[in-house]
């Protein structure tokens, strides 16, 4: 088992780089660990806040001519940007993958996908194996049974890979709430994908912008 502490231990923007793995047609049909409509939003999610904190992102699908391209809610974050289609269930055997996030120079590698059992455990456990420093984002990622999902993610922690939510990400990626150039744009994807608390970030600032009424008395 690898202990994650101290602060040195959180993740930081300029040492991260995202990889989501085949969020595609194919493996969103037999998504049974989540509401599909959850792991689009969530993985659109994350797509959007890597942007924001302009972290590297790599895209990555397996055999899109049959599975199907990658969910353009992803896509259309990072327009024109090439997706990387592979042979390879294992990402992290598609030397192609491995060249891009090598030539980043980050060590903390992000990953998220589908399936979580086969597409995202196979390559989390192989670069936590050869000394990356591995998150995977579960609630962008699913598997065809609660089961399976969280099997995998018994079985990539016991590998020494960290498990992380996409808003958990977000907020240690901003660390500080003075750091506007990046407070602003990803409060935006906040009150786009985080549901309860975005619309309660509504309800304050029109509460906030209600005139108190004068008393009559």
């Amino acid at each position: 088992m690898i202990f994650r502490n101290g602060l040195a231990s959180l993740l930081r923007p300029e040492d991260s780089v995202l990889v989501l793995i085949d969020h595609q047609p194919y493996q969103l049909a037999n998504l049974n660990s989540h509401d599909p409509h959850l792991v689009v939003n969530n993985s659109t999610a994350l797509a959007k806040a890597a942007k924001v904190f302009n972290v590297p992102t790599i895209l990555t699908s397996v055999v899109a001519d049959r599975g199907g391209r990658i969910f353009p809610q992803i896509t259309d974050v990072f327009p024109g940007q090439e997706v990387i289609d592979r042979t390879f269930i294992n990402t992290w055997e598609d030397p192609k993958v491995v060249h891009v996030v090598r030539e980043t120079g980050r060590k903390q590698v992000i990953m998220a996908g589908l399936w979580t059992e086969i597409c995202v455990a196979m390559p989390a456990i192989q670069a936590a194996g050869e000394g990356w420093d591995v998150t995977v984002i579960t609630d962008a990622s699913g598997a065809v049974s609660v089961e399976a999902h969280q099997v995998a993610i018994q079985r990539m922690i016991a590998a020494g890979v960290n498990m992380m939510t996409w808003m958990a990400l977000a907020a240690e990626w901003q660390r500080d709430w003075a750091r506007a150039e990046t407070a602003l744009a990803l409060n935006a994807v906040v009150l786009q994908h985080a549901a309860g608390s975005g619309i309660a970030y509504l309800w304050e600032q029109q509460l906030l912008n209600t005139p108190v009424p004068r008393n009559a008395g």
